[in-house]
């Protein structure tokens, strides 16, 4: 049985548990140089600019960009709520905007709220992943209570065949209104949900992602390949500089 499996056939009698640790700065390299802004192709703009990765991650800018900023993110995580608040404009607005920063943004799953969520945000077009995700985000505290509220009928659901377990974890948790006033209509929802094989695999690949990187909290950024400390926007942004990003003119 797959590591996603077990989490979603497990008992769910502990308290759900969403808090994560934070953590320090790391070593920087030298600044580089200033680069110049790369421009989008015409009639487009870097900000609008997604494609699925090959480690199944929504790349949001220049594929090319030269400076490349993954984060591993839970959708169920405080501090990635935090950092979406208070560090997603900036990010996109002032850098990938200029097409010299991409940013790709991966699913961490830690319970299977988690693995619901990770399947409903990939429900639309890619272009609609960000925002769902910063919508998931900016409203957890109301999805925390929902998920709270739904462990007795998780509990309960015994048996159920995988293909209506996570369909049951988004009509308890309240998921499927949530997701229908934001564009997805229930029928959408159920038909993603139900595909369990998908869902699964989305866990599965979090999981190998994690262990291959050594990623054990969330958020955790990874700069150009190197695997960062830092975890907020203030000790982010002077490295995106050093490494020769610079926040967009007007």
């Amino acid at each position: 049985m797959t590591i996603s499996r077990r989490i979603a056939f497990a008992t769910l009698a502990a308290p759900l548990a969403l808090a994560l640790s934070a953590c320090g700065g790391g070593e920087e390299d030298g600044p580089v140089a200033a680069l110049d802004p790369i421009e989008a192709p015409a009639g487009s703009l870097w900000t609008e600019t997604v494609e699925i990765t090959d480690s199944d991650g929504y790349l949001l800018g220049n594929p090319d960009a030269p400076i490349k900023l993954v984060e591993y993110a839970s959708l169920t995580c405080p501090a990635c709520a935090n950092f979406s608040q208070t560090g997603e404009r900036p990010l996109v607005e002032d850098y990938v905007s200029t097409g010299l920063v991409s940013y790709e943004l991966r699913n961490q799953v830690h319970n299977i709220w988690d693995l619901a969520l990770a399947r409903l945000v990939r429900c639309s077009a890619p272009e609609s992943f960000h925002p769902l995700s910063n919508q998931v985000w900016a409203n957890l505290g109301q999805l925390q209570n929902q998920m709270g509220q739904s462990q007795p009928v998780l509990q309960a659901m015994g048996d159920v065949a995988e293909e209506e377990r996570f369909v049951m974890v988004a009509q308890a948790s309240g998921f499927l209104d949530f997701f229908a006033s934001r564009g997805i209509s229930n029928d959408q929802a159920v038909a993603c949900l139900s595909d369990a094989e998908s869902v699964i695999a989305i866990g599965d690949r979090s999981t190998e992602q994690s262990d291959e990187l050594g990623i054990n909290s969330t958020p955790t950024f990874i700069l150009n390949g190197r695997v960062l400390e830092e975890r907020s926007w203030p000790s982010l942004e002077p490295l995106l500089q050093n490494a020769g990003a610079r926040p967009a003119e007007g």
